[in-house]
Order: C-alpha cells, then sequence, then structure tokens
C-alpha cells in the first residue's frame, strides 16, 4: 500500500493506547473497521495539511467491508499507518465520496 503516491511500503497499523480506546466510545467506529478501509476502494487520501505541524498528517475516505463509509485522520510512522482518529463521513464528504 502507498499513502499519496510515496513509495514506502507499509507494514501494517500503529495504534497507540489512546487513540486505540477513543474511537468506539466517541463515534461507534471499532478499530478493524477503521482498518479495512485501507484495503477498499475507491480509497481518496488527501494531505491534512491544516493539522500537519509536528508531522505530516493525512485523511481518508474510503468505505467499510459492510460498505460503511467513514472518514479517518491518520500519519505514518516507520512504515505503520498510526490511526488518529476515525468517523462515519459527513454530508459533504459523502457526496465528495460518491463523485469518484
Amino acid at each position: 500500500m502507498s499513502v499519496l503516491g510515496l513509495r514506502v511500503e507499509i507494514t501494517g497499523f500503529d495504534w497507540d493506547y489512546g487513540n486505540q480506546q477513543k474511537n468506539w466510545p466517541k463515534h461507534k467506529v471499532k478499530n478493524e473497521e477503521a482498518e479495512q478501509v485501507f484495503f477498499n476502494k475507491p480509497l481518496l487520501i488527501a494531505k491534512d495539511t491544516k493539522h500537519s505541524n509536528k508531522e505530516k498528517r493525512y485523511f481518508c475516505l474510503g468505505h467499510t467491508n459492510d460498505n460503511r463509509k467513514l472518514f479517518i485522520s491518520f500519519t505514518v510512522r516507520v512504515r505503520k499507518i498510526r490511526i488518529i482518529s476515525a468517523r462515519d463521513m459527513n454530508v459533504k464528504e459523502r457526496k465528495i465520496y460518491e463523485k469518484i
């Protein structure tokens, strides 16, 4: 898997304890669902310049194996995707995703 055309081979996911525990109570998204998005097409990935002060961050629009449409913010650390937040797409994001 490549992120934004970077020639970095992604070897998996890296969940820190805080992010691993927050997506379910806050957004009802299981970690496994968030990971599925990266393996399903279409997958729209863009740079998150607004939140990239300390490290490069990205966001993506994609869907799970059950076709749940999710917005995910993430970064890449040592060839692993670290998901920061995962939630259902809002109306505007869903319209953008459905156009591709």
